[in-house]
């Protein structure tokens, strides 16, 4: 079995799709594979789908969604698969379990390449770190779960992977900026910045990723246009790293060029007391 949850929902079993149209039990198939090999309680699986006003025949009608699973998933696995699909969508002590390898999961392949990323900024390897940050993103279809209708828990799920893909762009593009690759990142950066308007260190990324392709006017005029918009929106002024970063800037501080900078800090650290 094969599972993405990283864009639009797939899931395939030899080669045939066992995703349900319906709502409900989408939601449940969804819920079940980010916990591969991990029992779901049924409370959490009632959650998702009905919140906090059950019906009372929830647990009879989860039970439903449950054999409906199943039998798409006996279907798909052929001759044998009904007895089969009782063990790969398993019934457990107070709830249900995909019994799958987390590997199946694009999520968990995800994670472990963060993982290994992370690790290799550790270790001062930045071009190992930005190949496994690259790898990891690459996984990504578009927006997780983009046609799962979302309940409670799913969308806790949702804003804790939208926020680690974030990050994952940021110490990729951290990584890249070590290695000397500021004029590639810059039109990435543009998009980033547009899309994340308030962000901030996205915002000191750009402003080092012009600085050192020569740009110093533009970094400087990025830094007034986010000063400008936080103290409009916000009332607020820069954080003070990004304020260091501005007067290094200006100062023309040697510690900017890639040779001087930080080996293994991220971009909006750099300024950082």
């Amino acid at each position: 079995m094969k599972i993405q949850v990283l864009g639009p929902l797939t899931a395939e079993v030899n080669g045939g799709s066992i995703v349900p149209s319906a709502r409900k039990p989408r939601q449940i198939l969804t819920l079940l594979a980010l916990y591969p090999g991990r029992v779901v309680p049924v409370p959490t699986l009632m959650e998702e789908i009905w919140g906090t006003g059950l019906p009372q025949s929830a647990l009879t009608t989860l039970q439903t969604y449950i054999l409906q699973l199943r039998r798409r998933l006996g279907t798909a696995m052929g001759p044998g698969g009904p007895g089969g699909a009782k063990e790969v969508l398993a019934t457990r002590h107070g709830g249900y379990l995909l019994q799958i390898p987390e590997d199946s999961v694009d999520v968990h392949e995800y994670e472990r390449l963060v993982v290994r990323g992370r690790g290799l900024v550790g270790r001062g390897d930045d071009e190992g770190a930005a190949a496994a940050l690259r790898a990891a993103l690459a996984l990504w279809q578009g927006p997780a779960l983009v046609d799962v209708r979302l309940g409670p828990v799913l969308e806790i799920e949702v804003m804790r992977l939208r926020e680690s893909r974030l990050v994952t762009v940021e110490r990729r593009i951290d990584a890249d900026l070590r290695l000397g690759r500021h004029s590639e990142l810059l039109a990435e950066l543009a998009d980033l910045t547009a899309r994340h308007p308030q962000h901030e260190g996205l915002h000191s990324q750009v402003m080092v990723a012009l600085y050192r392709a020569g740009r110093q006017a533009g970094a400087l005029d990025v830094y007034r246009r986010l000063r400008a918009r936080l103290i409009e929106d916000l009332g607020v002024e820069p954080s003070p790293q990004l304020q260091r970063l501005h007067q290094a800037m200006l100062a023309v501080d040697p510690a900017l060029d890639v040779q001087a900078g930080a080996r293994r800090g991220s971009t909006f650290d750099l300024y950082a007391v």
